[in-house]
């Protein structure tokens, strides 16, 4: 019979970081297992669960015993099974493989492969109860949980992220007889740790979620829990006129902590608020676990929001000891901010040159020096300040050494820009210490105004050519000094302003000492950006047009976007498929042309078709040329279309590889010719197909 599968794992406080992985890995990998072997449908909804002291699945549609199998195994050949009447060792080991005597060779059928005919096996394998396999399927995927750290409890030799405390394996009604790390599964749990009334015990499988929140005082399952406290946070916040400051993680890692959500309100004394907001926002999120609320203005507020895992009838006790913790973090950060200020933060650089940056590349006040030198360098590219440039470069790793930023690292440069307007500092310049690091994530802003783009760009330029340089190459997912991030922050820049990427690669490698640098770093640099440029458009565009597009290797990349444009329009037109196959012809034929081409010669024409192609060329020429200087690639791209007859009669006509070496020659010159003018937007033999 078909029933509801449960199976619940009972331990002691999981890892809340890890928590939602580990529950969805421990549903997939029983339900992944049942279905491969027949004992549920595949595509089946099953229901995953996991709380801090509990992992669980719940399966419908579960067989208690596994369908027959027909088994079927192939042989040797048939034509090689047997020798002068006799089988041979090859078909004796086969039968012999399939429980086969000798004299019961006459059991095994002929089929066919599809290359030969071949000896076959058939049998019907008698399917086995849940209950055999059932301990074997939670074991192992028990083994396969991405588990932090491992660990053993009591006098027992199995292993687990934290103690188990329970095993409950139900199908339908009954009990499965099933043994994990020492414990017999049965039909008992345990609920919240406080607020459950005792035991909570299941009649049925069916009945895990609603026991487990009526009387275990449990959400069991991380996504119900997790909208619960959303919704809860979000009504107390609406009742405040705010908004929350939190990100995904949090929720997470607050919904992995609790197991019945109640939300509370706390407050802090406004005195506080004199700290920089984001100081005390992540106080309370990291340290904390609290919601830190905004006000309509995007300011922080003396309340915050607080998830507890009791439900008391007078909570002033829970609030009012969370507000003890919550002010003392607070009046740390308060401290930290005020030393900090007893000293500049250009007064701190020169104690920058006792911070290893790397030990092959120097320290960070080195480092600091290449990037002054760069931002300048930068600036004056984009007709920016050089001066304020220069002067934020040099401020920009100050408050590494304060400590607000010790204590939270997280605070790099905004604390910079905090100081450097106390200390009077330009507020471009101010600015720009803190949005050299920009961006800082996948989908994060960039940074505005030409000198905080200089400064930023000169800090990741110099971080990409500077570890490049002595051979600290990404592989695979090891990038510990993130030149993917690097890369992809300059790159989002430069599809926006009007660089050489190599110019500006060569000038951060000319800034560090001779010898540093390896040879060939730039290109490799160079190389590697176009691979995360490519990866960047991927989302946006056809590959076969990026490809087109940067094969051509281009160092500005700011019309990189409007030639991909350009490339889709291009690829409406009828001519185009026609045009991409005769550009990848001449490409192929090009190839194989070893020395130099000789100039291009009209007279040396003999027959109409290139005499035509060599007209249409020069036609096109005049009209495209124009086009692409200004920087109409469409217009570039449609001219070419005008090409289209003429190329296919050429190649329909002209002999290309003629045996007069001179007119051949002349023939391959004016293909040279053809496909240069061609392939000005983007490499076109790349979009045929």
């Amino acid at each position: 019979m078909a029933d509801t599968l449960l199976i619940e794992l009972f331990t002691e406080e999981l890892p809340p970081k890890a928590l939602p992985k580990l529950g969805a890995a421990f549903s997939a990998a029983i339900f992944d297992e049942l279905a491969k072997l027949g004992f549920v449908a595949a595509g089946t909804e099953h229901a995953s669960f996991a709380s801090p002291r509990r992992l669980a699945v719940s399966i419908p549609g579960v067989l208690g015993v596994q369908p027959d199998q027909q088994i079927e195994k192939k042989g040797p050949a048939v034509a090689s099974g047997f020798k002068d009447g006799q089988p041979t060792p090859a078909l004796l080991g086969f039968a012999r493989g399939c429980g086969l005597a000798a004299d019961q060779l006459d059991q095994l059928e002929k089929g066919s492969d599809g290359k030969q005919e071949v000896f076959i096996f058939r049998s019907l394998k008698q399917g086995e109860p849940l209950a055999a396999v059932l301990s074997g399927i939670i074991d192992a995927a028990l083994k396969k949980l991405p588990a932090p750290k491992m660990m053993r409890w009591g006098d027992r030799d199995g292993m687990f992220i934290r103690p188990v405390h329970g095993l409950t394996v139900l199908h339908g009604a009954e009990v499965v007889p099933a043994q994990i790390l020492h414990l017999e599964s049965g039909r008992v749990s345990r609920g919240h740790r406080f607020l459950s009334a005792g035991e909570v015990s299941f009649a049925h499988a069916g009945d895990y979620a609603k026991k487990m929140y009526d009387e275990g005082r449990v959400v069991a399952s991380f996504a119900a829990r997790r909208a619960l406290i959303g919704d809860k946070l979000a009504e107390a916040a609406a009742a405040l006129n705010a908004t929350i400051a939190a990100d995904d993680a949090l929720f997470d890692e607050v919904t992995a902590l609790v197991e019945w959500p109640v939300v509370l309100q706390g407050e802090f004394e406004a005195d506080f608020l004199k700290v920089p907001q984001e100081c005390l926002i992540l106080t309370m999120q990291q340290n904390q676990k609290y919601f830190p609320l905004l006000d309509a203005n995007g300011r922080l507020m003396n309340k915050y929001l607080l998830v507890s895992n009791i439900e008391a009838a007078d909570p002033s006790h829970i609030i009012n000891g969370n507000s003890r913790v919550l002010r003392a973090r607070l009046s740390d950060a308060k401290f930290f901010f005020e030393q900090d200020q007893k000293q500049k933060l250009d007064a701190r650089v020169g104690r920058l040159a006792n911070v290893v940056y790397h030990n092959k590349i120097g320290s960070q006040l080195e480092r600091v020096t290449r990037l002054e030198t760069l931002a300048g360098e930068i600036a004056k590219l984009l007709g920016a300040d050089a001066a304020k440039a220069t002067r934020a470069a040099y401020l920009a790793k100050a408050d590494l050494l304060t400590d607000m930023v010790g204590e939270f690292p997280e605070l790099q440069g905004i604390m910079g820009q905090y100081y450097a307007r106390l200390d009077g500092e330009d507020t471009e310049v101010a600015y720009a210490v803190e949005a050299h690091y920009k961006p800082k994530f996948a989908g994060d802003t960039l940074p505005e105004g030409a000198v905080a783009q200089a400064v930023s760009l000169a800090d990741k330029l110099e971080t990409l050519v500077g570890i490049w340089g002595i051979g600290l190459i990404p592989t695979g997912d090891k990038d510990p000094f993130a030149l993917r991030r690097a890369a992809l922050g300059v790159l989002r820049m430069l599809l926006q302003l009007p660089l050489n990427v190599r110019e500006l690669l060569g000038i951060a490698a000319a800034a560090f000492p001779a010898g540093v640098v390896a040879a060939g770093t730039v290109d490799g640099v160079y190389g590697f950006m176009l691979d995360r440029l490519k990866n960047y458009l991927a989302s946006e565009y056809p590959a076969a047009d990026i490809d087109a597009v940067l094969a051509q290797r281009p160092e500005k990349l700011d019309d990189v976007q409007a030639r991909l444009a350009a490339v889709a329009e291009f690829k409406a037109l009828p001519e185009a498929a026609s045009l991409a196959a005769a550009n990848k012809r001449i490409r192929n034929i090009l190839k194989k042309v070893e020395g130099e081409l000789p100039v291009l010669n009209a007279a040396l024409f003999a027959q109409d078709e290139e005499r035509a192609l060599a007209a249409a060329s020069d036609a096109v020429a005049a009209k495209a040329g124009p086009l692409l200087a200004a920087g109409d690639y469409v217009g570039a791209l449609t001219a070419l279309a005008a090409l289209r007859e003429p190329v296919d009669a050429f190649f329909d006509g002209v002999m290309v590889m003629a045996d007069d070496l001179t007119v051949r020659g002349n023939r391959l010159a004016l293909l040279h010719r053809l496909a240069q003018q061609m392939n000005t937007v983007a490499e076109l033999a790349l979009l045929a197909e």
